[in-house]
């Protein structure tokens, strides 16, 4: 059984149809990497993957368990975090605060949640800018902030999106390096990016999807010589202009 398996997922917005009979499986310990170009439906695959979003037919599984009639937060305790592609830190807190807010969500004390938080940290080597205010992090610090809150909250399945945008080429191989050590820690990833040299070391399998359907799946070999993949990229071979 898969850790996660979404099936024929389809999310319109009127007549605009985001999300189109996509389905896809996550299995215990892998890497999955969702491409696609802008716009084509991979946030808003992962915004119904957690019911940030209703769906509008389909349904979504985790450990065999629906969880399309959930609300995040029960989702979220069941054992799926996300991070987010804009990043909203909790500007008036502290990096330690932030984390703390986040390990509130297995336990019952605020000493409780601070020592989650600064194991997470340290997880995270974030722990020496946990006094800092979370606004003034530069955005390598914010997006490791993010998947730190995520961390937090203890899931079994990690929903990255976007978490490498904006980096700089060594910020680029750190954020490789704590992605799989997160997977080496015994999380599952489902990860959305569109810098090609992250999607590709780092995942087991490939989903990419163009205009909310999908296109083609499997491995970063196969998928990056698929050429449905190279044209919603490129655009067609042979087009003028």
């Amino acid at each position: 059984m898969p850790l996660l398996e979404v099936k024929n997922l389809t999310k319109a917005f009127g007549g605009l149809m985001a999300v189109n009979d996509v389905s896809i499986q996550v299995e215990q310990g892998e890497i999955v990497g969702l491409i696609g170009p802008n716009g084509s439906g991979k946030t808003t695959a992962f915004n119904c993957i957690n019911q940030f979003l209703p769906v509008t037919s389909g349904d979504i599984f985790f450990k065999g368990q629906s969880v399309i009639s959930l609300k995040p937060h029960q989702i979220c305790l069941l054992g799926i975090g996300r991070t987010f592609q804009v990043l909203k830190p909790l500007a008036r807190m502290t990096v330690l605060d932030s984390v703390t807010a986040s390990a509130f969500c297995r336990v019952n004390t605020i000493k409780e949640a601070q020592i989650e938080a600064l194991k997470v940290l340290d997880f995270c080597n974030l722990d020496h800018q946990k006094d800092k205010l979370a606004k003034s992090l530069p955005i390598a610090g914010r997006r490791r902030l993010e998947i730190a809150r995520a961390l937090a909250t203890k899931p079994e399945l990690l929903l990255l999106d976007e978490t490498a945008a904006g980096l700089n080429p060594g910020e680029l191989d750190e954020a490789i390096g704590l992605i799989k050590k997160i997977r080496g820690n015994g999380v599952s990833i489902l990860i959305v990016e569109h810098i090609m040299k992250v999607i590709m070391t780092i995942s087991d399998r490939i989903h990419a999807i163009n205009f909310g359907q999908t296109i083609a799946e499997g491995t970063p070999r196969e998928v990056a010589n698929n050429t449905a993949v190279i044209e919603a990229y490129l655009g067609e071979p042979n087009a003028q202009g």
